[in-house]
């Protein structure tokens, strides 16, 4: 015999039990945006090198000094306190010229490296191998000193230049003489 509960069940549709699709288009975006973003860091992270302008060194050694830039091309700029700063040209022990005490500006180390730089142009006859300025600021000069001479060196068109710390002891005598 069938109940009447039954007999209603009976009557009603049953209903289909659809089985779930996913769409995993989204999903592979996102995945390959990943990959192509992990790709990038990875390729960006990786250290880039730059090759110096270091001089050739042949192995030669002529007065104890390995050949490398010609010594006449090399200006050293010693920056001291009061504005004041102490040039050479070449080596400190056989220097071109007596060491100059100079100040800042067009009167000064500007006209210097001018002269010296234009001197040094003829005498290799290659304007792109001018002189060779190293800057070497004293614990006494100021940060304003070394800005001012950075300033001098695109002033004056000087490519080739450095930045150093290390004095030698000829080099601060020479300081605490002035």
């Amino acid at each position: 015999m069938i109940d009447e509960k039954d007999f209603n069940n009976l009557n009603k549709p049953r209903s289909k039990k659809l089985h779930p699709k996913i769409d995993l288009t989204a999903m592979i975006s996102i995945s390959f945006l990943l990959i192509i973003f992990f790709m990038v860091t990875i390729e960006l992270s990786k250290p880039k090198s730059m090759s110096l302008g270091l001089p050739n060194t042949c192995g030669e050694i002529t007065c104890g000094i390995s050949c490398g830039p010609r010594p006449d091309r090399v200006i050293t700029i010693l920056l001291d306190d009061n504005d004041e700063m102490i040039t050479y040209q070449g080596l400190l022990e056989v220097p071109e010229e007596k060491p100059k005490t100079l100040v800042y500006g067009k009167d000064g180390i500007r006209n210097q490296l001018l002269k010296l730089n234009k001197i040094i142009i003829e005498q290799i006859g290659d304007r792109e191998r001018g002189a060779i300025v190293i800057i070497k600021p004293s614990k006494q000069s100021n940060f304003g000193n070394l800005v001012s001479i950075l300033d001098e060196m695109a002033i004056t068109n000087i490519q080739t230049y450095a930045i150093v710390n290390d004095f030698t002891p000829e080099e601060n005598n020479l300081l605490a003489i002035n």
